[in-house]
């Protein structure tokens, strides 16, 4: 790799961090609110997106092991944000769902970023989303949970 080409690309890295940053600021002051952090999100989110998975199903979603996700559920559990309910057809299955607080919060947290990411979609032009999303698809491509995301309908 070249000189010229290793710059071009610290400069993307550095992009995708601060980016991420203004992604992240708003949701974690959000959080901050209710003393949970961007871990609970990511839970609540994915929670939001397949009302009923598996404890396991959120797992494979995460790429994180049961210890990860002890205590960020046990928490969401306790602050009522999660509901759990044992699954009919194998009763050692719990099936995971958010409770009206939950759904409140997590439409308040993406709200916000979903509301950046139109923002910025609506002065760049659809080409400009269409290349992200192509770029997001590449970089998840080979995790397990992008794989449970694109097959959940």
């Amino acid at each position: 790799m070249d000189i010229k080409k290793h710059d071009q690309l610290d400069e993307i890295l550095a992009l995708f961090y601060f980016g991420y940053k203004t992604f992240t600021k708003k949701p974690d002051e959000i959080l901050e609110k209710y003393g949970i952090q961007r871990m609970h999100h990511r839970i609540i989110f994915f929670i939001a997106k397949f009302p009923g998975l598996s404890v396991n199903e959120l797992l494979t979603l995460l790429e994180i092991t049961k210890q990860g996700l002890h205590g960020p559920l046990k928490k969401l559990l306790e602050k009522g944000f999660v509901k759990s309910e044992q699954c009919e057809q194998d009763l050692r299955v719990k099936n995971l769902f958010l409770t009206k607080e939950g759904e409140k919060l997590e439409e308040e947290l993406s709200n916000v970023q979903k509301e950046q990411l139109n923002k910025i979609f609506l002065q760049l032009g659809e080409e400009y989303q269409t290349a992200w999303v192509e770029i997001m698809k590449k970089l998840s491509s080979n995790r397990l949970g992008y794989e449970l995301w694109i097959n959940k309908d």
